[in-house]
């Protein structure tokens, strides 16, 4: 965005519950005014990571891109906070362009769930028991059993987060594939995921449901007992961030792979 024209643009600020989030959000209104998200050029985001994938959610059908600054604990997905000079640095901010997965899950019971992820959808026993899916990659058999505490796909944008912490691999950013990670393997007891291409549609089937319950999530949306979980990439969606130069997603990647 041209320099010249930054002075000219909307800015919504939108912030989480924290004390210091809502502090942050009055004096940047106070500092640059505010208008509503509908109204908005650029939305700005105060809180963590958590918040951030909320406002993408719930910002998803405006035209307005988003930059977070951190005010909560975690902030992969935001910039460092500063209340001066931030129509400089949105001028500057570079764009980020990612594609959620969506899913189905279907209930025990018969009912089906739909929901949108950012990051992942995970699926994780619910009981004593380790649960046993099977699972299917564009409708072809390619694990009969995996008996585990779970299992995750994971996008780019997420192989960070909980993807990384069951040992899963971090993605660049712009790579068309999604990672298919275990969570606590213990049949095959070596199996830590596979490397899918964007366009898989992945089926999880709970094998002995009712005796071995399985939740899954989807970006904070759970669902609990379910017997099928669906899921796939969604290009037709896309979210817009906005980074700082120099940190954004790509080099935040290969950050993490060197801490």
């Amino acid at each position: 965005m041209p320099v010249d024209s930054i002075s000219k643009i909307e800015i919504a600020f939108v912030a989480s519950d924290a004390p210091i989030a809502q502090a942050a959000k009055v004096a940047l209104t106070l500092q640059y005014g505010g208008v509503a998200v509908e109204n908005a050029d650029i939305i700005v985001a105060l809180g963590g990571d958590g918040f951030m994938l909320e406002t993408l959610h719930g910002t998803q059908d405006l035209p307005a891109p988003v930059y977070g600054m951190n005010r909560g604990t975690v902030g992969f997905l935001m910039n460092n906070y500063s209340a001066q000079g931030l129509r400089d640095r949105l001028a500057k901010a570079q764009e980020e362009v990612m594609n959620p997965l969506h899913m189905t899950a279907t209930c025990v019971n018969g009912t089906q769930h739909n929901a949108l992820a950012i990051n992942e959808v995970s699926l994780l026993r619910a009981g004593p028991q380790a649960a046993k899916l099977r699972i299917h990659v564009d409708g072809k058999l390619r694990m009969d059993e995996l008996v585990c505490d779970g299992a995750l796909l994971a996008t780019p944008a997420g192989s960070t987060a909980y993807n990384y912490s069951a040992h899963g691999p971090i993605l660049p950013i712009g790579s068309d594939v999604l990672a298919l990670t275990a969570v606590a393997a213990f049949r095959p007891r070596r199996w830590r995921g596979a490397l899918l291409p964007k366009s898989a549609h992945v089926t999880f089937d709970v094998t002995n449901a009712a005796k071995r319950p399985v939740n899954v999530d989807a970006d904070g949306v759970s669902v609990k007992d379910v017997k099928q979980v669906v899921v796939w990439s969604a290009p037709e969606i896309t979210h817009r961030i906005l980074f700082d130069p120099g940190h954004g997603l790509e080099e935040r990647l290969i950050q993490e792979q060197f801490a």
